[in-house]
This record gives structure tokens, sequence and C-alpha cells, in this order.
């Protein structure tokens, strides 16, 4: 069997990490269960772990593979497969774990993210700030979808409720119930491209998903009656492939998201602009004579929930207080494994 990993949303910009004679040994990773991992390869799926060198010099969390990255593995004793080496990455969502200081990803090298809020008494316009904040910061374009459209009897005040949190940012309404909206996200889900599937239990990604499938390849269970949150379905994160020839990786619902890292400059980008103006470079925009942010929700431009949002985000986000170059170096330990390992891939990119 030989398998098209163009199918799985391998790109000329992952090929050109690597050799010709690495080229059999490529793999992406579609699904996880703690420290085994499912290959898709060009000879079919394998089930892998990483090397105790890979291991020995992961110095986080998040250097460990997750779903979505491309790998290099090799043979091990036992016709096991064993993973050497994690490819630099595109792009990566990451979340905070909760009890700790470390961060979790939640999928790798994907274009597009999918944020998903159902249209019922789950609906959460700062939750929705949440998810921007660490979207916009991963390197992909997110985009909103609201899900269960069929039950929704106040659209419009929903979309305006939306409105200053979603500038930019492309919004989806649909249901997989009676097919509404669904044609609406097929330009994002084009051969080739990779999106993630993320949101709180219950709000029907693998509903959707099956949908988009054709097929029910995916567990879906009710909502509760009384106050319309889920139940976890999905349990581990997985990337499957589309008939459209786009992958999709669904992940497990997160009821808290915890910040881990994230850009609140774009999510908030009118208190971003409002700053500039401030009377003090270090305002904090709470009680600071001249601040052009507390102005702005005095006189309603700027409404005080949402300058609320941006304070606790800040107060939360877990690299607050480094300086610019040190948040700079923090990304490309993430997405590079550090600034040789980048330096590499830059000298292979002009050679080529």
């Amino acid at each position: 069997m030989t398998i098209n990993l163009t199918e799985y949303g391998l790109k000329q910009t992952i090929q050109k990490t690597i050799t010709a004679t690495e080229q059999p040994r490529l793999g992406r990773v579609i699904e996880q269960h703690r420290e085994l991992y499912q290959l898709i390869t060009a000879t079919g799926q394998r089930q892998a772990q990483v090397t105790g060198k890979l291991a020995h010099q992961a110095t986080s969390a998040t250097a460990f593979p997750a779903v979505g990255d491309w790998v290099l593995f090799s043979a091990g004793d036992d016709d096991t497969t064993l993973i050497d080496r994690i490819l630099p990455r595109q792009s990566v969502l990451a979340r905070g774990a909760v009890n700790q200081h470390d961060g979790q990803i939640i999928a790798t090298n994907i274009d597009t993210i999918f944020i998903c809020m159902s249209l019922n008494a789950d609906f959460n316009v700062r939750r929705v700030e949440r998810y921007l904040t660490i979207a916009w910061d991963s390197g992909a374009m997110p985009v909103l979808v609201l899900t269960k459209a069929d039950v929704c009897t106040d659209r419009a005040d929903k979309l305006r409720a939306l409105a200053d949190v979603t500038v930019g940012v492309p919004t989806v309404m649909c249901s997989a119930e009676t097919g509404e909206g669904l044609e609406d996200l097929q330009p994002y889900l084009t051969a080739g491209q990779t999106v993630a599937f993320v949101g709180s239990s219950g709000v029907g990604k693998s509903t959707l998903i099956n949908r988009l499938l054709g097929a029910t390849v995916l567990a879906t269970k009710t909502i509760r009656q009384d106050d319309d949150k889920g139940r976890h379905t999905t349990t581990s994160r997985q990337l499957l492939p589309l008939p459209s020839g786009a992958c999709v990786i669904d992940t497990p619902g997160m009821r808290e998201l915890q910040i881990f890292v994230g850009d609140l400059q774009q999510t908030f980008a009118e208190i971003t602009a409002l700053a500039a103006d401030c009377k003090f470079n270090d305002c904090t925009h709470t009680s600071e004579p001249g601040c052009a942010v507390q102005a702005a929700v005095a006189d309603g431009r700027v409404s005080l929930e949402r300058l609320q949002s941006y304070q606790k985000l800040q107060r939360e986000m877990s690299y607050q207080g480094l300086n610019s170059r040190q948040l700079e170096q923090a990304k490309i330990q993430r997405m590079f494994g550090g600034k040789q390992a980048m330096k590499r891939i830059k000298q292979r990119y002009h050679r080529d």
C-alpha cells in the first residue's frame, strides 16, 4: 500500500526541511494516546513512541509530538517504530495546562482554526475572546463557526453582541442538522488544508465533522437540557482526511480554557490602538491620569466588560512580564526547537 501524504496535508514547506534520503521516514501524527502516537506514512499507519534521546532533550511538554506534527521515524527493536525528530512547526495552537506552569499543545501545522460556539444558552462572548487570544498567536487563521443555527431565534442579537469581538474574523453561522451554512465552510476545506475544530463540550464539533465526512465516524452525545452544556464525547485529538482533500483535527471539548500564550494586541486591537495615546507608556488602564482607554470606556467607545476581559486575560498569560525579546525567543523555541534549528531551516531554504 502506498499513501500520498499530500492527502494528509503535506506541503512543499515541509518537504524542503528534509533530504531525499529522509523522505521515506516521513510521517504525520494523526492521533495521540498518552505516550503512544499513531502515524500516517507513505506505507500506511504505524504506532510509535519517541526515542529516549528525544524525550531526554525535551525541555517541556510542548517539545513532545502532538497531533498535526510532521516527524521523522525509524524502526526500533521488536518491529517498533520510533519518532526521532519533530520537523519545524508551521503553526502551533496551545493552551495552558491545569495546575501546571507548562503549556499543552492542541494541534500543530494547521492553516485554519474553526472556533465553534453554539447558538443556544451556552453562547458566551467572553469565551470567544479567550479562543481568539490563543488563535491569533498560533500562526493559523481563526474563523468563528456558530453552530446549531436551527435552534436560534435571536440571530441578529447574537451577531451584534459579537461585533466588537470579531473584527477581522470571518464568521459562519451553520447547522449540521439542516445543512444550513455548510457551503460557507468549504473555502477553508480545500485540498491540502488542515483545519482544527476547537470549542466547548456540546457545541457540535463532532457532529459537524461527521457531516463534512459524509459518514458517522466520530461519536456524539446529546447536551444537558437544563443548561445546554455538553458532555465530553471526543476524548483524544485525531486528524481525519475529508473527501474534499482537506484534513480536520477534532479536539476534546474544553469547559475551561487556560491561557498559556496568546496575542492580546490582535484580539483587542481597539484597546491596543487607544493605549498608544495614554499619558504613560506603562499605563494599566485602571486609575492613571490621562488614560485614553478609560476615556473610551467613559464615552461608550469601549465597553467596560471588554476592558475587564482584556485585563483578566493579561493577568492570566503565563509569560506576562517578559520583554519582547524574551517573547520572541519563547515562540522560536516552540515552533522550531531553538535558534540554531531555525538557522538550519533558513540555510536550507536559501540553498533551494
